[in-house]
């Protein structure tokens, strides 16, 4: 660990006395210190467990302490054996459908290191082996695998070849790290994967995967990267997911129906959204015939007129009107843990302007009574993510000053790609863009906005930042500095210029819940999502952090 066990210790001797109901219970540090991780920015992770069957709260409080962020979190003994006895069950099951939010608190507290109470932190560990726990934790990454480069493969069938990379770079992650898993390297967050291959030594497929892990590093044209991706991904041990175009036909989405007028095609998704086809649009629409190849379908499509049918029925299929499916096995359901949930995208509504900003809807004037062009739920979830992408830019930034400080080049590298990303969230949330696209298509997806200023501001500035390199610590300033001004344009052009520094200090942290809890008690009127768990606990403390004792 980079830090002392008596530093630890004085900082937990800090901790507890602030901390209702803590005397008695037993205490961890966990998270990517504990792993053996770190650096200057990385968070004092405090999980105290208490030996009871309280129903303790899930949000975190954080406490700022000889310039160290200190997060704590409570968990009882009832809580813990639930959490255990959820992924057992489910290991006999899908182990792929375990919840990420699950496995990660299973693994911090497995790989925790003990600072009071030892054999009660003894006891709890001993409700799972680490070796089921690492054989669940490949299971889970190699489901992910599969279904990334099953749909990278489809999406090589649809031309969208640059689109198919950008998913083989995350299941060649997600297999290395189902890989990695089963030879005991189990934390979740991909930032540190770069320290956790060091960590294994010179093993021939960590320097296959360097070489692969991205279209960028692998100098290869995007057709030769999706086929070497499958190879290297067969060679990680994620099977099922080889090449074959056959597999791979066109499945029914459900809730989504066909309602022509006249010689205009309209498609209905899920009773509340309307997509309008052009004429080209609608002939390839016509031309899919569900249960057949893809390949099938898009030769259909251009001997009954739809020439080009490829990109439309990805749009289709990124819209969530369509689905690809493996044959045999069901749909294609790609996703990326620890990253924006994924899903049907939808595009922005019809107008030049931002429609969401964190202070609220834009308007057109000063006495204008105008309608919001979107659902009431999705314009509130909209508004929600807008405000934790800001959390989550400056949470990244904290990451990326810390790896730059202890000269981690790798970890800042994808700290600044998180940073850059969830800048992006932002952008798409302010025009309407709920739910978002997975985290390696938000710069593509820019495409999805209208043209202005501030858009065609923001799009080559993100595809430039999206390559940027950190060797050194004059590439690391430069790239720390790019990302600040970008963020300050993003700001700009979302409203958000005056979001608080998150986390520097307590007052910067007491006015980010406080946006939040604005747009929380919105959201829960509407029954709207929550961006994350920990939301229900802001909204149940009436906006306050829930573990600190009152003075």
């Amino acid at each position: 660990m980079i830090l002392s066990e008596d530093h630890l210790q004085n900082l937990l001797d800090q901790t507890i006395p602030r901390i209702r109901e803590a005397a008695n219970c037993a205490v961890v540090l966990e998270g990517s210190i504990a792993e053996g991780f770190g650096n200057t920015s990385s968070d004092i992770d405090f999980l105290l467990i208490a030996d009871s069957d309280a129903d303790l709260p899930t949000m975190p409080s954080l406490l700022f302490l000889d310039g160290r962020r200190v997060e704590v979190r409570t968990r009882s003994v009832r809580q813990l054996t639930e959490q255990f006895s959820a992924v057992t069950s489910a290991t006999h099951g899908h182990p792929g459908a375990l919840s990420e939010d699950l496995l990660n608190r299973c693994q911090r507290l497995l790989r925790s290191f003990p600072l009071r109470n030892p054999d009660l932190v003894a006891k709890v560990k001993g409700l799972m082996s680490f070796e089921d726990f690492q054989d669940t934790m490949r299971e889970w990454w190699a489901h992910h695998a599969r279904q990334s480069i099953r749909h990278a493969l489809a999406l090589r069938e649809l031309g969208q070849d640059e689109e198919a990379a950008a998913w083989t770079e995350a299941g060649l992650l997600q297999a290395v790290k189902s890989w990695a898993a089963g030879r005991g390297e189990t934390y979740l967050e991909p930032k540190w994967l770069p320290m956790q291959l060091d960590r294994m030594g010179d093993q021939p497929l960590c320097a296959r995967y360097r070489e692969l892990a991205s279209l960028d590093a692998s100098g290869l044209g995007p057709a030769e990267y999706i086929a070497a991706g499958a190879r290297l991904t067969a060679e990680l041990g994620v099977t099922g997911a080889e090449p074959d175009p056959e597999r791979i036909t066109v499945a029914r989405a459900g809730g989504v129906t066909t309602w022509p007028t006249g010689d205009r095609v309209h498609v209905v998704r899920d009773k509340q959204d309307v997509f309008v086809l052009g004429d080209g649009a609608a002939r390839a629409w016509r031309s899919v015939v569900f249960g057949r190849p893809l390949r099938s379908v898009l030769a259909a499509a251009e001997a009954s007129g739809a020439p080009q049918a490829g990109p439309l029925i990805a749009q289709f299929l990124r819209f969530g009107l369509v689905k690809a499916a493996w044959k045999g096995e069901g749909p294609i359901v790609p996703a990326m843990p620890l990253a924006a949930p994924s899903g049907a995208v939808t595009p922005p509504p019809s107008t030049a302007r931002p429609i969401v900003t964190v202070g609220g809807a834009a308007a057109g004037g000063e006495r204008a009574i105008d309608l919001v062009p979107m659902p009431a739920r999705r314009f509130s979830a909209a508004t929600m993510t807008l405000v934790w992408s800001n959390v989550l830019v400056e949470n990244a930034r904290e990451d990326l000053i810390g790896a730059l400080d202890r000269e981690q080049w790798s970890v800042a590298e994808l700290s600044a790609r998180r940073m850059l990303r969830a800048a992006l969230r932002g952008v798409l949330s302010a025009y309407g863009v709920n739910p978002l696209p997975p985290d390696s298509e938000v710069v593509r997806r820019l495409s999805l906005l209208p043209a202005g200023a501030a858009t065609d501001e923001i799009r080559p500035k993100a595809r430039y930042l999206e390559t940027l390199a950190i060797a050194s610590a004059a590439q690391g300033g430069a790239a720390l500095t790019a990302l600040d001004d970008f963020v300050a344009l993003v700001r700009h052009t979302t409203g958000a210029h005056g979001f608080p520094s998150s986390f520097d200090s307590s007052d910067g942290w007491r006015q980010t819940l406080e946006i939040g809890y604005d747009w929380l008690r919105l959201g829960a009127h509407l029954d709207a999502d929550l961006p994350i768990d920990e939301a229900s606990d802001l909204l149940a403390s009436g906006g306050a952090q829930p573990h600190l004792a009152t003075t």
